[in-house]
Order: C-alpha cells, then structure tokens, then sequence
C-alpha cells in the first residue's frame, strides 16, 4: 500500500506497451475483418452479375421454340440429379414473357413485377427486400426474360466468405498477444537489469554501470546515469574533504581559545589577564570568520544558476568596496601604522552585469580582505572595475610580495593558504570568489604583477 511520501503507484512501462500493442493488434484485426468483408461483398456480387448473365442467355434459348416444356421448366430443373443442393444455396428467380407480355415460364418465388422497357442491371423490391435483377431480350424483341436474386442472400454468402478468411486468424489472436506479452517482456528485460544494477549501488559504491546489452536504446540511459554517479561521487568526496578540512581548521582557533581562557583563568595579575581575554576574543572572531564563511560555501555549493539575477553596476561596487575598506583602515591601528595607500579605478559611465549585488559584493569584499592582509608597510591597494579588450573586469591589486609561482594555481583550493603565510586566514576567500564568479558566468585569475605585487579579478566574456 503506498503511503502519502511515497505518492500514487507507477504505472507499469510493460502492462503500458503490452495493451498498446495488443490494442494495435487488434484494431488493425477489426480493419483487416472489414476489408475482407467488403471484398469477399465485392466479388460474391461480380460472380453473381455473372451467373445472372450466363442463366438469362440459356433462358432466352430455351425460349425461341415456345416448346410444352417451358411450363414446367422449374420442376423440371428441381427433378435434376447428380448434385446435392446446398442448405444455403444462392437460388435465382426468373420469368420469360414474350413481347405482349403473357409469361411463358416463372420460377416459384420469382418476383411478380412486371417486366418494363428497361434492360440491364437494376434493384427491385420484392416482398419488401431488395432484389438484385437483370432484364435481357432476344435480337428481334419477340422474347424477354428476368432474372432476380435476393440481396440479402448475396450479403450473407459474402459474409460466410469473409468470415472463413478472418475466423483462423480471430482463433490465431490469442496466440499472438501470448507472443506479444513475451516480445515486449523479453525486450525490456535490458530495464530490469539496469535498475537491479542501479538499485546495488550505495554512497560507498558509485562506480560507473556496464551496460550488459549493446541496445542502442539503452545507451543515453547509461550514459546520463554514469554522468550522475560521476556528479554525485564527486560531490561526496568534496563534502567528505570539505568536513575534514573545516574540522581541522576550527580545531586551531578553537585550541587557541581554551588555552587562553585557561592562562586568563590561572593569573592573577589584572595586565596578563586582559592580554589573554583579548587573544580569545581574537580567537572567537576567527573562529567566527571561519564559521561565516563555511555557511556561505554551503550555500553556494548546491546553486547551479543564480535565481533571480539584476543588473549590477560594478563602478558602484568600487565605491562600496573602497568606502568599507578606507573605514577598516581608519579603525584598525596595525593598518594605520603600515601606512596603507586605497587607490581606486572606475569609469564614469555604470558598468553593468547581470547577477547578485550582495554575492558579487561579497567577492569583492573577499578580494580585498585578502590585500589588506597580506600588504606590506607603505604598500598601495587598487580596486578597480574597467573593461579589457571588451571584457569586463572587477579587480583587486596590491603591491605585495605576490605568491610563489608554484603556489598561484592552488590559491583557489579550499583550506589553502601557502606554506610561508603567516597572515590570519582560512584559505576559503579565493575559493568563495571562484564559486561567486562561476555563478555569474565570469571566471576568476590570479597572478603576479610584472611590476610586483599580486592582482585577482574577475573577468566577464566578451
């Protein structure tokens, strides 16, 4: 019984096939039964016309020596021997007259119309059914003579025909929806072994499926399912890594913490009690730092497009960006003290992209965290937005000592923070950048300038 999480019961993909073709099969049985009817009715009634045509004829022979045996021709054919008549034999009717009018011979049943001017082919009613008749005369017009047989009587034979055609194969009918149910269950038997294949597979199983059928139907199936393993594994081993490493980052500031609440707990001296409850303040607010920008990642991670992207004017996020960055400097006294210099480089005119205000802010802010950090004394700091070679740009640079070479491609790596820094961080600013821009389409470069220092931006395709 399926509860309400689980929803209404599938429908069966076979029980599906299985009627659709069987009701195929059996409409096209219904066709096929009333061609055959109608041909076997085309046919019964030419061979008929024909046997009316050759039975006038003998009877207008019969009738130019107006011999004694005319009267009684009918029991005369009746008396026949030789041949046994059939139940439903297709009897014909018929009455020669001659030119007045005066009959010379009638069948039993023969129709009592009388016989006009017109020849050929025609229907009549005779004892209110329709009657299939024929009208011939001699050269000379002397003798005439009709020939009738009833419709009806034509119909049933053409539906004997038609049904002795089509009956073997109404009895051949079960037979094929049997070999159809097996066709179709055969063919889908490919499905079951995937989905048995697909249902053995488990988070510490994802190992791509091998199709065990070279059926071209299968493959896209395969193929989009292996694509899925490969996502899914790979998202499980960012979360695993990702779980690790922010474990192993929070354990740091939060060691840090403990130990200097306990040197502020053990003295008793007001100057060394202060210093410590202030490395764990600072230790809480990198803890926190790092806690912020774990939840921010968390949200990103499972984004694949931006909701409900709006032009955002880049020049105004310089501005922003500086603005923020002029009152760190102002309030931070290590900043003061090194001297720092806040350049910035917009154009005059908004420059637009489509995107989130906050996420690109948020980057930006990231960017230039990253220099007030890791600028020496006296350095310069520039935040500029501009356009190259058509393309757009968000750009942070400093006048630093730049990165290592070997070290610039794995800036963007989560937890990274190079082997000679000694800066407070978490290494997870680049990679939130990185994930902002792919979001936004534009993609994130870090390099050494030529004329010293470090620059990241984000750049826009043309």
């Amino acid at each position: 019984m399926n509860g309400p999480l689980l929803g209404p019961k599938p429908r069966s993909l076979r029980r599906r096939l299985l009627l659709l073709v069987s009701l195929a099969t059996l409409l096209i049985y219904v066709l096929a039964a009333a061609l055959s009817y109608r041909q076997a009715r085309h046919e019964v009634q030419e061979l008929m016309d024909g046997q009316m045509t050759k039975t006038a004829r003998l009877l207008l022979v019969q009738a130019h020596g107006e011999s004694a045996h005319l009267a009684t021709l009918t029991e005369s054919m009746a008396a026949l021997r030789g041949i046994r008549s059939r139940r439903n034999e297709m009897a014909l009717e018929f009455v020669i007259v001659r030119r007045d009018g005066s009959v010379l011979s009638r069948s039993k049943h023969a129709p009592e119309t009388p016989i006009g001017d017109e020849l050929g082919y025609k229907t009549i009613d005779h004892r209110g059914q329709p009657w299939r008749s024929l009208v011939l005369e001699t050269a000379d017009g002397a003798y005439r003579v009709l020939v009738a047989q009833s419709i009806s009587q034509r119909n049933k034979e053409a539906l004997e025909i038609a049904t002795k055609t089509v009956l073997p194969l109404g009895v051949l009918l079960p037979l094929l929806i049997a070999l159809i149910y097996f066709s179709v269950r055969r063919g889908l038997k490919p499905l079951d072994d995937l989905a048995e294949d697909v249902s053995t597979r488990s988070p510490e199983n994802l190992t791509p499926l091998v199709s065990t059928t070279p059926m071209q139907e299968t493959q896209p199936l395969v193929g989009a399912l292996n694509q899925l393993l490969q996502r899914l594994e790979t998202t499980l081993d960012n979360e695993r890594r990702f779980t690790a490493d922010a474990a192993h980052e929070l354990r740091t500031p939060l060691a840090a913490l403990k130990i200097h609440a306990q040197v502020a707990m053990a003295t008793s001296e007001p100057a060394q009690c202060k210093e410590a409850v202030t490395k764990v303040i600072a230790s809480a607010d990198r803890a926190t730092r790092l806690v912020e920008q774990l939840l921010r990642l968390a949200r990103l991670d499972p984004l694949l497009s931006l909701p409900d992207p709006q032009p955002v004017d880049l020049a105004e996020l310089v501005t922003t960006a500086a603005e923020d960055a002029a009152e760190k400097i102002r309030c931070d006294v290590s900043s003061n003290a090194r001297g720092l210099t806040l350049n910035t480089e917009r154009p005059e005119a908004p420059l637009i992209v489509s995107g989130d205000h906050d996420l690109l802010a948020a980057a930006l802010r990231n960017l230039v965290d990253n220099a007030l950090r890791y600028t020496p004394e006296n350095g310069t700091i520039c935040i500029a937005a501009r356009t190259e070679h058509g393309q757009k740009l968000l750009e942070v640079r400093d006048s630093g000592a730049g990165v290592p070479p070997a070290e610039l491609p794995r800036l963007v790596e989560r937890f990274y923070r190079g082997r000679d820094v000694t800066a407070e961080g978490s290494g997870l600013g680049l990679a939130i950048v990185r994930r902002i821009g792919e979001l936004h389409g534009a993609r994130l470069e870090v390099e050494n300038r030529p004329q010293g220092g470090f620059s990241a931006r984000l750049r826009w395709q043309a």
